[in-house]
Formats: structure tokens, sequence, C-alpha cells
């Protein structure tokens, strides 16, 4: 199944192929010092989570690809992230070697792990110097099978080996269908069946969706290394936003500010992290109101807010998701404050009642009840709250169409394969991180409110972890009141 050719490149490829040149360039290479590294933090978590899945799944080969890169442009491809679930089960983070295949196979109760790569080729080899995919000329040496097996604490084998073990699988494998398409479409072709398709029975009753509905639940509960890593998350993001309002002068002379704002949060995603955890919102002026705004082309004005929704990933892949609504100028207009403090009071009156017990649900109704008061008082509404409130009307989401929480973790909305009943119906239990980020968005010919607040959106979104007794606002630290974020921007010297 490994396909070690070059792509799109041999009809203009100058490399010599004379026995002349491979024995000149195979030759005279210092030796390597490579000792074996220390298992990382991860390892042992990562053991633990494939024991777990082992449990559900007792006799079941199960296959998790980490997929393969994917093409911007001809011969260039997207940065290399491996699928989420590859990366949770093996603790392998950015150095994931593209391609890597990890399977589960029976043995007796449980289950042995085998991490399938593609292991670093010799000098000698003409893949070396010759293969601008995968040779270490062109894009770095690969780690060799010893040094992932005592990095990860998995044992470790050829890619090429994996070939042997895909003949020998049978229609009751379960596969992460959506990780690697061309592995999944061969296994489907040599069955003559959709993987993880055959009928259930008492022995075998799960499929490929089940598989990947138990792998999002596994992530529903964070372990103590993901939350340490979402801290960090968080730490980066917020040198993020202090360096964005650091950068407000450049902002303001750019007639594209929000890209610079875009590409200064940017930058610090890369010091500090691996990326972004998703495309960066920089939404000025009525750009706030659409909820997505991810094209950041246009200018900012001195008296606009500034919607900036953005977080690091780090090198494990766990990401922040924040938002902070900022006054351009530096401090908020009469009615700017006044949109602001609603949202700010939607969002306090929904983590006040987060802890273990409660249903998710009950984070989004209790943000709703107090954006549906808000716009009712401000005579928005054709109705009284109570009456918006009714599952019929719900005349208040016209200014909040989206919902107030989500999971977060390695995907910026975590778990979305869980089941209903254990998400938005599910018991809110201690180690859960999510969000919590209602908003307030006033289209710029919206006609049901005041000319005064038409173009002005809020969001204030913050990533919390549900403790044992309560909860912890893990942004807390990043200003979020309107005294404070007007106190920030006056430190930045503006």
């Amino acid at each position: 199944m490994a396909d070690t050719t070059p792509r799109a490149t041999s009809n203009r490829s100058t490399t010599p192929g004379s026995s002349t040149f491979k024995d000149h360039i195979a030759s005279q290479w210092a030796d390597r010092e490579r000792p074996l590294p220390e298992p990382r933090e991860q390892a042992a978590f990562a053991a633990e989570r494939r024991a777990r899945i082992s449990e559900l799944h007792p006799g079941r080969t199960i296959v998790v690809p980490a997929g393969q890169a994917k093409v911007r442009s001809n011969d260039c491809d997207y940065p290399f992230r491996p699928h989420s679930t590859f990366a949770h089960l093996t603790g392998w983070g950015t150095d994931t070697v593209v391609g890597s295949v990890l399977v589960l196979t029976p043995n007796g109760p449980g289950h042995d792990a085998t991490l399938y790569f593609r292991a670093t080729a010799g000098r000698d080899s003409e893949e070396f110097y010759a293969n601008p995919e995968i040779g270490e000329f062109w894009v770095g040496p690969r780690p060799s099978l010893d040094e992932v097996a005592a990095d990860l604490g998995i044992a470790t084998a050829d890619l090429g080996a994996f070939d042997a073990v895909a003949q020998d699988l049978d229609a009751s494998v379960l596969v992460v269908r959506d990780a690697d398409d061309e592995l999944t479409r061969s296994l489907d072709a040599r069955l003559g069946t959709a993987v993880g398709g055959a009928p259930e029975t008492d022995a075998a009753p799960a499929t490929d969706d089940v598989l990947s509905r138990d792998l999002s639940e596994l992530r529903l509960v964070k372990d103590a290394y993901e939350v340490r890593e979402l801290r960090k998350a968080v730490q980066a993001t917020k040198s993020g936003f202090d360096d964005v309002i650091g950068d407000f002068d450049a902002v303001l002379e750019h007639p594209r500010g929000e890209r610079i704002v875009e590409g200064t949060f940017n930058r610090r995603a890369r010091a500090d992290g691996n990326t972004v955890g998703y495309d960066t919102i920089a939404a000025s002026g009525h750009h706030a109101c659409i909820l997505h705004w991810t094209r950041n082309d246009g200018a900012v004005q001195p008296g606009d807010l500034i919607l900036i929704d953005a977080g690091v990933e780090v090198d494990s892949f766990y990401t922040a998701d924040i938002t902070r609504t900022l006054p351009v100028s530096g401090t908020f207009t009469e009615v700017q404050r006044m949109v602001y403090e609603a949202v700010l009071e939607a969002a306090d009156a929904a983590f006040a009642i987060v802890k273990p017990g409660i249903t998710f649900r009950e984070v989004h109704a209790t943000a709703m009840e107090v954006i549906a008061r808000k716009t009712a008082e401000w005579g928005f509404l054709p109705g009284t709250a109570e009456e918006s409130l009714q599952p019929d009307n719900q005349f208040h989401r016209r200014y909040m169409v989206h919902g107030t929480s989500h999971h977060l973790g390695l995907d910026v909305h975590d778990c979305a394969k869980a089941r209903r009943e254990m998400y938005l119906d599910g018991i809110v239990q201690a180690g859960m991180v999510f969000t919590i980020e209602p908003g307030l968005y006033f289209q710029q010919d919206d006609l049901t409110v005041p000319e005064e607040f038409r173009g002005i959106g809020v969001r204030i979104e913050d990533d919390v972890l549900v403790t044992e007794d309560g909860a912890e606002n893990l942004s807390v630290g990043i200003p979020r009141t309107p005294s404070e974020v007007e106190g920030w921007i006056a430190r930045s010297g503006r």
C-alpha cells in the first residue's frame, strides 16, 4: 500500500542517475549518535486510552491511520497533521511520520498495539536524495523503529509489513474510515465490503461508526496530561492577544488591518506552538456580526470594536479557543459597553452553574435566559423574555444563532461524533473542558434594532475546566471585563 515514488516531479527531475554519482553521494557520511529517547510524558496516558478502547471492542482488530499529506497545489502539500484519534491513541505529536498506521490486534482479553511507519532510510538509498516526498535531503530525517518504540512505548514495525497484515484482515476489522481515504478504499476493495460493515452479532456487535463514536466519547473527559497541554495552549493564546494589542498602530495604518491582526497572532502561534488551532477570526466593525469571518481583509477603523476569535495549537495538537472583543480606540462607547456588559453577564451566569451533575445543555439555556432578558429590556423582541424563551418562539436567537458551548481538546470542536445523549444531553463530569461563548450580533441592516446598535457584534469566549466541585476558567487571566479590557489596551501605550 505504501507508495515511495515522487509525486509530479519526475518530468522535471535533474538528479543524476549514473552509478558513479550514486556511489559518490552514498559515501563519506559521518556516523550519527542517536541514543534512544526516554518515553515522552504522554506515552503512559496514551497506553491507558488504548486499554479503554480495547475493553470496548474485544476480539476485533482496530486500524487507526495517521493519514496522508494533503495536496495544496500540484506537488506542494499542506502542513501535515495526523488524524486526532491517531494522536490521542499514540501520543505522537508534530513529529508524526506521514502515512503511519496504528493497529490493535486481539490478544486474549485485550489487544497488542503495533505502530507501522516508514522508518528512516540509509544514506546509501536513492530515497535519501532523490525522493522529494520523503527523502531526508528534502524533508529531513525520520526516526528509527527503535527510537519510536522507546519514545512512545509501542511496538513498531516498518510500514511495508502492514501490507501483509492487511492481507489477513477480514470484514470484522474496525477502521477509522475518515483518517486515510486511500487505505480505507484499498481495504474495502480487497474485502469486497465496507470495512467494519459485517452483520452485527453477539461476538462482533460494533461497526466503524460505533468505533468512531466510542473514540470520540473517550475524549469527553480529559486526563491530567491533556489538561496541562490545554493550559499551555491558553497561555500561548494570551501572549498572542497581547501581541495584537501591541500592534494596534500598524493594524490601524494598513488598509487590510484585519490581516495584520491575523498575522500577528499567527506568528505567536508558530513561535510558541505548532500553529493556530483554527483559522483566526479578526472581525472589525460590522464584520463582527459574521460568525465565521475568516477573510480578514477589512480595515480596522478608530471607534470600531474588533472581535478576535483565536487559539494556539501546541505541539501535542491541543488547542485553545478564546474570543475577546476589543475597542480599537481604547474605550467602549456607551452603546458598545451596554452590549458588551450584557454578553459578559450571560457568560458569567453560564459559568456560575457549571459543576458535575448538571446537563451540558443547561449551560446554553442559562446564557440564553440573560440574552432574552436583555434584548427584551431594550425593546428588541415582539414580546417578553418569558415568551421569547418558549421553544416555538426564540425571538432573541435572531441576535445569537449559535450555541454557547462546545467541547475542546485535540479538535477545536472536540468529541464531534459522540452521541447526543453523551454530548448535548450528557451529564457534565469533572475533567471535561469546554467553551462558554455567548454573543450578541446586530447586523448593519437589521431594522429590529435602533440604528446606534446596528453593526455591533460582541462575543466573549472562555475555556472552562470542570472540577470536582465546580469549574475553573482557564482563560480568566485574559482581560474580559470592560474595565480590564480598557486597562489592557492602555497598558500597551495607546
